[in-house]
């Protein structure tokens, strides 16, 4: 008979210290044309969900998108400060640094 997760163990699953847009972010800044598909696949979220945060990267500020032929290619703007005022004294390139050296699982 399966085991029911304690309380804890349920809710230890359901959440992660880095939101969607984070994991989009680094996804985008290891590789700038990677397709939306494939940022969805490896986030575990839809396309539509990875074109809602492209949006918001977008008008925050955060990305520029270049077409170049049938391809979209993200700029990070790393210099960019963080948004909360807890974190706005570290830039978006702090952040990206923490993950610079860190294997992609997929």
């Amino acid at each position: 008979m399966p085991t029911v997760p304690s309380p804890k163990e349920a809710a230890a699953s359901t959440w992660t210290f880095l939101t969607n847009h984070s994991h989009v972010l680094v996804l985008l800044s290891r590789s700038p044309s990677l397709v939306l598909r494939e940022v969805a696949l490896r986030v575990g979220i839809t396309e539509r969900a990875v074109q809602r945060i492209i949006a918001d990267l977008e008008a925050g500020g955060v990305i520029e998108r270049e077409k170049i032929g049938r391809q979209n290619h993200y700029q990070i703007l790393v210099n960019q400060p963080l948004r909360h005022p807890l974190e706005s004294h570290r830039t978006i390139g702090d952040i990206l640094d923490l993950f610079r050296d860190t294997p992609e699982t997929a």
